[in-house]
């Protein structure tokens, strides 16, 4: 597991969307004919994405921590909800993978900087596990969907665009955690049609 945490980059890998969508759509989801049902369920449901890729592969999950900047009270040019995520903020940009080396998502998440270390002990485990491993009570607000290109991501996932993403908040006691922007890889279609 590759892990570069003294790295800084200056930016983090937004799509540029082609079409995107807001909490109404997230709730209602999208019609068959533009997302498949088993898309949709990684996309818009409200389980973990590291848990669903280890289940559709049948590997471990491995984190390449790429970036780990203090950005202070920048809004980092980040989805809303930003704001509500304390500062000074954190952001903490990965390639989620298989143990065999397919990367199969990319995400961004910005945390306030004081209460990092207490739920990312192990910043090279995803995220889902070091909470998992902390029992700590989540509700994921899935906030916004997208689907978009970004010549970095094709680059990442050594897969041609547009690509679906989204982001959420996670809460926590009744109080905003992290917010947390996820891109998928078109390779997934192996196993979401």
């Amino acid at each position: 597991m590759r892990t570069r945490s003294n790295t800084t980059l200056k930016t983090w890998h937004k799509l540029t969307p082609i079409w995107q969508g807001g909490e109404e759509l997230v709730k209602i989801g999208l019609p068959h004919s533009q997302l498949s049902p088993p898309w949709q369920i990684l996309l818009l449901g409200d389980g973990s994405p590291t848990r669903h890729l280890r289940l559709l592969t049948s590997e471990t999950i491995e984190v390449d921590v790429i970036d780990m900047s203090l950005i202070g009270d920048d809004l980092d040019n980040a989805p809303m909800g930003i704001e509500k995520i304390p500062s000074p903020r954190l952001r903490r940009q990965v390639w989620l993978k298989t143990a065999s080396g397919q990367i199969l998502a990319y995400a961004t998440s910005w945390w306030e900087a004081s209460h990092v270390d207490e739920y990312l002990q192990n910043r090279s485990l995803p995220i889902w596990e070091s909470l998992s491993r902390l029992h700590t009570e989540l509700y994921r607000d899935i906030q916004g969907i997208y689907y978009g290109e970004s010549e970095a991501l094709e680059e990442g996932f050594k897969e041609k665009g547009a690509f679906w993403g989204r982001h959420y908040l996670f809460w926590h006691s009744g109080k905003p955690l992290t917010l947390i922007y996820e891109v998928f890889s078109p390779y997934l279609s192996k196993y979401l049609g």
